[in-house]
C-alpha cells in the first residue's frame, strides 16, 4: 500500500461544517465539536498502519490538549468501509472503546466531508484556532508505520498548544504521511 502526504497548510481557511453520526449514536457538528481555544479535525481509520502506530499518542495528546489548553478534537472515518471490514462502523465502535477515545469518532459514509476538507490520507490533521481558521496541517510526530521513540518532538501537540495560546500556528510544518483515503468507485 502506497503512502501519501497531504498538501501544506492553507492558513486561515475556514473550517467546513458537517453533521455526522458518531460511534456514540449522537450527531456531531462543527459547533458541537469545537473547543474554546480551537478544534483538531482528524481523518483516521481503523486499518491503517500509520494510524495504528500513533493510537496511544493520539489519545494522550488530544486528552491533554482538551484538558489543559481548551482545544477539542473530533475524528472522522471516511474510508469506503467495503474496502476493509476493519473500517466498518461496528469496528469503529470497538476501536473507540478499546482506546477510550477522548473525542467523538464519526462516520463520513458519503465521503462528502473528506472531499470538502480536501483530506487525502489517514491520518490527516486539520488544526483550527478559536475562530475556526486553519492553523496546522502537519504530522502528529515522526512516527511512520512504527511508533517513533518516546523522546521525539510532539509536532501536533506543540503546534496546537501554540494555536490555543496565540491563535496562530507555526510557520514551519512537516506534512503528515499515511495511507490514501479509500474512495468509493464512482
Amino acid at each position: 500500500m502506497a503512502s501519501i502526504s497531504p498538501p501544506v497548510c492553507d492558513f486561515n481557511q475556514p473550517a467546513i461544517d458537517f453533521a455526522l453520526t458518531g460511534v456514540d449514536g449522537n450527531r456531531h457538528t462543527l459547533a458541537s465539536a469545537r473547543g474554546p481555544n480551537g478544534l483538531l479535525v482528524m481523518f483516521i481509520c481503523n486499518h491503517c498502519p500509520y494510524v495504528k502506530a500513533i493510537q496511544a499518542r493520539l489519545v494522550e495528546d488530544t486528552r491533554q490538549l482538551r484538558d489543559e489548553f481548551g482545544v477539542h478534537s473530533i475524528a472522522i472515518m471516511s474510508n469506503d468501509a467495503h474496502y476493509r471490514e476493519e473500517d466498518s462502523f461496528e469496528n469503529m465502535q470497538k476501536i473507540a472503546e478499546q482506546w477510550q477515545f477522548p473525542f467523538p469518532y464519526i462516520y463520513d459514509e458519503t465521503q462528502a466531508v473528506a472531499k470538502a476538507y480536501g483530506a487525502v490520507c489517514t491520518p490527516d490533521f486539520f488544526g483550527y484556532n478559536a475562530e475556526l481558521k486553519l492553523q496546522y496541517r502537519g504530522r502528529l510526530d515522526a512516527s511512520r508505520k512504527e511508533t517513533a521513540p518516546a523522546e521525539v518532538r510532539r509536532d501536533l501537540f506543540e503546534a496546537m498548544k501554540q494555536v490555543a495560546q496565540t491563535g496562530q500556528g507555526p510557520s514551519e510544518q512537516i506534512p503528515s504521511i499515511g495511507c490514501s483515503i479509500k474512495w468509493k468507485a464512482e
